[in-house]
């Protein structure tokens, strides 16, 4: 089992900047790869951006060079968000696989408005 805690949302001016962290607690040795998926109002959820354990990173193709993922440690990711538009606004879903299951966190909102 593992349990996903994400933080670091809120309210950002377009052009701003957001970072975002999500703490895996559990079985975190046992994690694969970690991502970020987002949900905006009234569309289906997509994908974000992947990285594996060894650290290769894949990213959808609106946010590539806006957008980086990371892990410093098996427990915790980053999404650094930059140059941020009002069409990113979201809920941020941090997931983890772990032998073949997807776990999620609970979102946090992310919103880009003037």
């Amino acid at each position: 089992q593992v349990q996903l805690v994400e933080s670091g949302g809120g309210l950002v001016q377009p052009g701003g900047s957001l970072r975002l962290a999500c703490a895996a607690s559990g079985s975190i040795f046992s994690i694969n790869a970690m991502g970020w998926y987002r949900q905006a109002p009234g569309k289906q959820r997509e994908w974000v951006a992947a990285i594996t354990s060894g650290g290769s990173t894949n990213y959808l193709d609106s946010v590539k060079e806006r957008f980086t993922i990371s892990r410093d440690n098996p427990r915790t990711q980053y999404l650094q968000m930059n140059s941020l538009k009002p069409e990113d606004t979201a809920v941020y879903y941090c997931v983890a696989d772990v032998r073949g299951k997807r776990y999620w966190g609970q979102g946090t909102q992310v919103t880009v408005s003037s």
